[in-house]
């Protein structure tokens, strides 16, 4: 299994930690490029989307991790993760970027403000047992660009894709404690790594 990172700057560090921990891994936390070296996967946590996009440039991670991620490097990101790997931002900041990995376009806060926060059941391709999804302030997806996966979906709408190595979703599956979205990035790490 190729060492899988969490980037630990802000947002759903531990609750990630505790979801790939019990898939049998222990990730390493990254705040720094160093320990951005070290790992071979990173998970892109939920949190607050242009919180941590400040902080990845005043931790010298943007620009290591846009090179990485260009390299191939997987990635999985939730909510403002989805958000930070995205092609395309709408209703940003007009400083927003992000790392643009993925060809989708997603509006933030596309539920609505925090008190529109949901729970909802997430269809997930392939599997016949609904996941709960736990929907805070999530981006919604507006667009899904040619070549890009949707692994699930609530009614019509897609609420989580893949493209080669990057996968994303606007929900918080680490909050669910269901882990079946990060056995399948997990999986995915280790057949093509």
């Amino acid at each position: 299994m190729p060492r899988l990172g969490i980037l630990a700057l802000q947002g759903d560090v531990r609750e990630h930690q505790a979801s790939v921990r019990s898939l049998g891994v222990e990730p390493a936390l990254v705040r720094t490029p160093q320990q951005l070296e070290d790992v071979e996967a990173l998970i892109l946590p939920g949190g607050e989307s242009t919180a941590i996009a400040h902080l990845l440039v005043t931790s010298g991670l943007r620009e290591p991790l846009a090179a990485r991620l260009n390299d191939g490097m997987a990635a999985f990101g939730t909510c403002a993760g989805l958000i930070a790997l995205s092609a395309e931002v709408l209703d940003g900041r007009s400083d927003q970027w992000s790392f643009a990995m993925l060809d989708v376009a997603v509006r933030r806060n596309g539920y609505g403000r925090q008190v529109a926060s949901f729970e909802a059941a997430v269809e997930l391709a392939g599997d016949a047992t609904p996941m709960v999804g736990i929907f805070i302030r999530a981006p919604r997806i507006t667009r899904v660009g040619e070549g890009v996966e949707v692994l699930a979906s609530v009614g019509d709408e897609p609420v989580a894709v893949r493209s080669g190595s990057i996968m994303a979703a606007t929900f918080h599956p680490e909050l669910a404690h269901d882990d079946r979205l990060h056995a399948r990035f997990l999986e995915r790490v280790t057949t093509h790594s």
